[in-house]
Order: structure tokens, then sequence, then C-alpha cells
């Protein structure tokens, strides 16, 4: 392994029957012993069903993980992604050594440090500052070197009134905001977050990814961060590996990581070819789509993109005056706005006719939105309307760590022009 790396998977997989500790018989757990002293491999891993949990199979056993490889630099951050039951959390308690692969090997160059869940190694009747010490000495730290940390941990936990009660009696807030002091400052080699952030306040999850940057920037050390937050996996991480049902679908550049895991989840309708569905006497509206700006519509629109509307349509007779006019609804199907060419005094000529709106950067919030298309004849009469004939998603952008990470309330997200005086 190199020394430049500070974990190497290969090969990793993990397979559970399911409803059922061990093989369930005497027969199979002889049967599999057999094997194991022969050196061949588990006779029962060639039965393992893919860990697709919305899907009913015969199989008992089910592939929480399989055939899963990846490489993390020293000083690196890696955004764990994916939807619940993608095999994050198995993947990370492998790599903590909570549980053993069934198959494949893990390498890791220095300490590890894990937060898995909130209160993860505490003792609960144990107070906060025996704890400290406990989890320090769990981590291969001396006493000296963690009376040195204590209290940098306390203060940034901000649990100076109750380090000396009982964690039993402690918040979950408080539990995780204790347990990431702990980990983060008793200087781990590699520091493994999952999802935990998401139980402390918006203040402290400012503290936290500033501290994990710090880590890794400064100090050198590797983070693996799983979260559901993806402007903080987005503003955080170098790369990202995004799971789906136990298995690798992508591993790369961040931004393409975090764009294919929320179309993975996202009903959308974004490019429409209508052939001679819409065909009529005065016009053929050929084609309909909404993408980000310069982009195809592939590729996720997030908050801070400018919005592109385009349609190609032919108009057959130039005797009448027709206009596009649009209706965007929210996701409650509530009416938000309405707009149309004609405001800016724009005809469509005889002949074909593409169309491009351009909505602004940052205009529309995060959320999923539905466009409704009218044709409108001599601005009086409407010949065409299609209520809902695209659907697309807006969703989450980078934001610098600091930075408010949550969604703001409301649709939209105009920016107004402001003076001081």
């Amino acid at each position: 392994m190199s020394a430049d790396l500070a974990i190497k998977v290969e090969g990793v997989s993990k397979l559970y029957r399911l409803g059922r500790v061990g093989t369930g018989s005497l027969k199979h757990d002889i049967n599999r012993a057999w094997h194991r002293l022969r050196g061949k491999e588990d006779p029962f891993l060639q039965v393992g069903r893919v860990n697709d949990r919305t899907k009913r199979s015969d199989s008992d056993f089910v592939w929480a993980l399989q055939d899963i490889d990846f490489e993390v630099k020293r000083g690196e951050v890696l955004g764990i992604i994916g939807r619940n039951g993608a095999g994050k959390s198995t993947l990370l308690k492998i790599l903590s050594k909570i549980t053993s692969p069934t198959k494949g090997s893990i390498h890791l160059n220095g300490k590890i440090a894990s937060l898995l869940e909130v209160g993860t190694g505490f003792h609960p009747e144990m107070t906060g500052r025996e704890n400290i010490f406990m989890n320090g000495a769990i981590l291969g730290m001396r006493k000296n070197e963690i009376k040195k940390k204590f209290d940098e941990i306390v203060e940034f936990a901000g649990v100076s009134a109750y380090v000396d009660t009982p964690v039993k009696r402690y918040s979950s807030g408080m539990l995780v905001r204790l347990g990431f002091a702990v980990a983060a400052h008793l200087e781990p080699d590699i520091l493994v977050i999952d999802e935990v952030l998401a139980v402390g306040d918006a203040e402290f999850q400012k503290k936290c990814l500033g501290r994990m940057k710090d880590i890794s920037i400064n100090n050198g050390r590797t983070v693996l961060f799983v979260s559901h937050n993806m402007a903080a996996v987005k503003s955080l991480c170098h790369r990202g590996l995004l799971l789906e049902n136990g298995q690798t679908r992508y591993l790369g550049e961040v931004q393409q990581a975090v764009a294919d895991y929320l179309l993975q989840g996202t009903y959308s309708l974004m490019q429409r070819n209508f052939g001679d569905d819409f065909r009529f006497p005065d016009f053929h509206l050929r084609s309909l789509g909404v993408s980000a700006s310069g982009h195809d519509h592939q590729k996720a629109i997030d908050e801070n993109d400018a919005i592109e509307i385009n349609a190609l349509m032919d108009i057959s007779n130039e005797e009448h005056d027709l206009h596009m006019t649009f209706m965007l609804n929210n996701e409650y199907g509530e009416p938000l706005f309405t707009f149309s060419h004609a405001r800016n005094n724009l005809s469509l000529k005889k002949g074909e006719n593409k169309v491009t709106c351009l909505l602004p950067s940052g205009f529309l919030n995060t959320g999923t939105y539905y466009l409704t298309l009218s044709i409108i004849r001599n601005k009086r009469e409407m010949i065409f309307n299609e209520k809902d004939i695209l659907v697309f998603s807006v969703v989450e952008g980078q934001r610098e760590i600091g930075a408010w990470l949550g969604k703001e309330p409301g649709f939209i997200r105009p920016k107004f022009e402001w003076f001081v005086y």
C-alpha cells in the first residue's frame, strides 16, 4: 500500500441472512466450516441477492455490500452518499472494524476514530469528563495528551456546565456535540462521520464542518463523511462515492456524484419530444425542455444555476398572432407566477421557431416545480393548455463553509438591490 494512501478497499462485500442469526441449521454451519477449512469459498455466497429493499426475493441471503473498491489519499475528504439502505453505514462499520467483511480486504494507514451514532462509545453512567478520557484511551491517546486537549474539547462541545454529569442525562444534541468534539480533537489519522451532524443545531453544524475542513487541509488527516445534506457534501468533500443497492454507482468528482444521487429519487420530466401529439392547424409543438443554462437536461439543476426553458414550434398560419404563456406551480399545486414572451412584445413567426426563456441564477429555491403551457391566439383566446407539461427539481447548490446549509423558506430567492446610507 502506497505511503500517500490512508485507506485502500479492495473487493469488499458483506452478506447477511434476513431474519436469522447464523445459517439457521447445524447442517449448514458444518457445511460452511468444512469449506472454510479447505480454503474454499462459502457455499452460501452464491445465493445472495442484490440489496434492493423495494423488491421481494426467494433468497434469504442479501448482499448489503458487493465488490466495493476505492482508495482515499491522506488529507482527502471523501463524501459517501446514497439513499437509505444503500450500504453506507455497513461500509463505515466495516472500516471502523465493528463488523468484518464477508469478502475483500481493507488496509488503513493510521488510527481511525468513528462517530457512527449518537452516543457511540459513551457509557451512560459515566460523566462527560470520564467519557472523554475513556474515549481518548480507546483511540490510543495517553492521559497527558488528553489533558492538554480537555478544555478545548469541552469548549467546542459547549457542555461546560454538564461535564461532571452522567451522559445519560444529556440530550441527543449534547451527546453528538461531545462525541464529535472528542473524535475531532484527539488527532486521529482517519475521522469517520455518519450523518450524526443532523442532530446538532445550525451553529454547531457550521463549527463541525469548519473543523473537518481544518482537519483535512491544515492537519493532513483523512475524513469520510456521510450525509444527506448535499450542500454540506459539495462544500466539504473533494470526491464522492455514490452507493446504490450495496454497489458502487459512481466514484469521482463530488459535483457529479451529488447530481447522480439527486436524480435517483427525483421524479422529473425535463425534456419532451412530442412527435405529432401536439400538431394543430395553426401550430405544431415539436419539443419542450428545461435545463440548467448551458447544460443538457441530464444535469441536475441546482439553486445557483440560471434555468433555460426551450421550445421548438412550427407556425403554419401567420394570420393569427400566437404567444406562449407559462405558469409555474410548486409541489403543492399552488401557482407561483406566469410569464410570457408577449410581455416583451415578441411574437412567433411563420415557419420554425426556437423559443428560449431564461430564469436568472439563484431565482428558484430548492424543490419540485410543475410547468403549465398555454398557447394564446390574438392575445385573448386560449387555444391550447397542457397542465404539468414539464416537471423539474431544483437541488441544493454549493455554499461556503460557515454559510447556512439548510433550506431557506419560500419558493423563490430573488436578489434585490439594497442601499445603505
